[in-house]
């Protein structure tokens, strides 16, 4: 296990740097320590920069995000935060713009669908698909037929995607169950996919992951290292992605944020952290290291 020191602040001591429990993850660690400038990391917004909250409008980034991110961004090839959220709305939640040392920053939302570059501080995305619209006006019959309108709780978003909420249900693994095969049925009839994910089932155009997003991300940047952070069921693309990268000779590190609800991430990852603050906790730990 690395330690970093730093006499400039010794009141204020860096975290340590984890080591990878998997040979593939150090090789992807010593990747990144080795050849920053050629590194790329990414990132998923709700429970890896920020904390999972009952209504995901109240999600803010972790409070020492933000910093540690503008700490390590300039020694990076790229930082790219890969969302199911909207771009503009984890800009805004993140609180991303107009940030010293983020002025590179991209934010790839909608699964990649839409991209926002601190650049030019402007979001770019293709039409939204027809279906999601359709969808979204069945949906509070269908949520009455199958019995779980009480505390379920739609999510617009803008037009790209229609999410169903059952964490504030009496019984919210029980409402998640009985919408699964209703849901699935409806996404199928407008030419959408069911994601599921930690008590939400998200109806979304085919074709957009995390995966695809952050390999052509990757292949823009000509990532010689990248790491990934991510904790629900629909970072497990990017894992795959990553796992794709290393096939080809490009190390990687994938990084799992908590280990309470999403069991196969944990398993699947490199390094298991103490979600948002422990994601926050490493993203210092590599800015220290690499001074």
């Amino acid at each position: 296990m690395g330690t970093p020191t730093d006499s400039t602040n010794p009141q204020h001591p860096p975290h340590p740097l984890p080591e990878p429990a998997t040979r593939a993850g150090r090789d992807g660690l010593a990747a990144v320590l080795a050849h920053p400038a050629g590194a790329v990391v990414a990132l998923d917004f709700d429970g890896t920069l920020a904390p999972i909250v009952p209504d995901p409008e109240q999600a803010r980034a972790h409070p020492d995000a933000v910093p540690a991110l503008a700490a390590l961004a300039p020694k990076l090839a790229s930082v790219a935060v890969v969302t199911g959220r909207p771009a503009d709305v984890a800009v805004r939640h993140g609180g991303f713009a107009e940030v010293p040392g983020l002025e590179h920053l991209v934010v790839l939302g909608h699964y990649g669908a839409e991209r926002w570059d601190a650049v030019t501080n402007t979001v770019t995305a293709p039409e939204p698909h027809p279906g999601v619209a359709a969808v979204r006006a069945e949906l509070p019959a269908l949520l009455e037929a199958a019995g779980a309108a009480e505390g379920a709780w739609v999510e617009e978003k803008g037009g790209r995607a229609v999410a169903v909420h059952t964490r504030r249900a009496p019984d919210p693994q029980a409402a998640f169950e009985a919408l699964r095969g209703p849901l699935g049925a409806l996404a199928a009839r407008h030419g959408l996919i069911v994601e599921p994910g930690r008590m939400v089932l998200e109806l979304r155009p085919p074709g957009m992951d995390k995966g695809v997003a952050l390999t052509e991300y990757a292949r823009e940047t000509g990532a010689r290292a990248v790491l990934y952070a991510g904790d629900d069921l629909g970072d497990l693309p990017a894992f795959a992605a990553v796992e794709k990268l290393r096939s080809e000779g490009v190390p990687g590190l994938l990084v799992c944020s908590g280990t309470s609800e999403v069991a196969e991430l944990a398993e699947r990852a490199d390094l298991v952290v103490d979600g948002p603050a422990g994601v926050v906790a490493l993203l210092s730990a590599l800015a220290s290291r690499l001074g």
